[in-house]
């Protein structure tokens, strides 16, 4: 079996349309008909995405708000969502976490396909959102002389898994029920040079910036806003699911939200990243590869 980066190298012989984007980035854009839309999908699996001692009703809400979350690292209104599903146990709860979601952000879902399945569950969804500013933000096109800013904080998943899973005893919430910034998202488009969500780990998710862009990004790992006590900021740096906003504006860019600069954008033409002065020769180690 190949490794999921092998695998995706060889769907970007087949993924050739412009909204593809090469397969680099959170979603594809696709312009039709006068309207710009925004489509992605994630998948979640039993056992890997999600731990038996969570609710369905919390894997619901979870597979839509990731999906959003995307959109939202696009400056995209949601549109709707289209769900893969594979009956099993405790169907209800996933119907009422789902509901709870679609209802908490405003969402339709407009159709999808259910399977029986006698292994492990895997769900998926699909979701379609509108672009509210051109060009769409994309992972690609950090300029050096930017600054790398973080809108949310980082490492709140990493504590409420623990708390779930019986190793601490923070809030569950930002592992369960995550929050995308969409307005956040739709605020910051018209002012970035580059952005994406930090689903996988900040680090791995700058790394991954960085070569979109082509650019080195030097991050201050002190800089970056936690929560998660102060002792745990290295693997809080590293842990994903936090769903914060990553992106690179201009140094001295008047923003329209709350965030923190975390770091330079600088050496175009050598994708390369820097923690604290310390070069980093690839992303093993940096977060979540699948």
């Amino acid at each position: 079996m190949v490794d999921e980066p092998a695998f995706i190298q060889s769907l970007r012989a087949l993924a050739t349309h412009p909204a593809a984007r090469g397969l680099a980035d959170d979603a594809a854009v696709l312009e039709i008909g006068g309207e710009t839309l925004v489509l992605t999908k994630d998948m979640m699996v039993e056992g890997v995405h999600w731990p038996r001692e969570q609710s369905l009703a919390d894997v619901a809400w979870k597979l839509v708000a990731v999906n959003l979350s995307d959109l939202a690292a696009k400056g995209a209104e949601p549109v709707g969502v289209m769900l893969g599903y594979a009956l099993g146990a405790n169907d209800a709860a996933f119907l009422e976490g789902l509901r709870e979601a679609l209802d908490t952000f405003g969402v339709p879902l407009l159709g999808g396909d259910t399977v029986a399945t006698p292994g492990q569950r895997t769900f998926s969804l699909t979701a379609i959102g509108r672009a509210t500013h051109a060009p769409v933000p994309s992972r690609g096109g950090a300029p050096a002389g930017d600054g790398l800013y973080l809108c949310g904080l980082v490492g709140g998943a990493m504590m409420g898994f623990e708390a779930l899973t019986g190793l601490g005893e923070a809030d569950e919430a930002p592992f369960t029920r995550p929050t995308p910034l969409l307005a956040q998202g739709r605020a910051l488009a018209p002012h970035v040079s580059a952005m994406m969500d930090v689903s996988d780990g900040l680090l791995i998710d700058a790394w991954r910036m960085a070569q979109a862009s082509k650019v080195t990004i030097r991050i201050d790992s002190t800089a970056v806003p936690l929560a998660a006590p102060e002792a745990r900021r290295g693997d809080a740096l590293r842990w994903g699911d936090d769903y914060a906003l990553l992106f690179t504006a201009s140094s001295d860019a008047s923003l329209p939200v709350e965030a923190a600069r975390i770091g330079t954008v600088d050496a175009q033409g050598e994708a390369a990243l820097q923690i604290d002065g310390e070069w980093l020769s690839g992303p093993e180690g940096l977060g979540y590869q699948h």
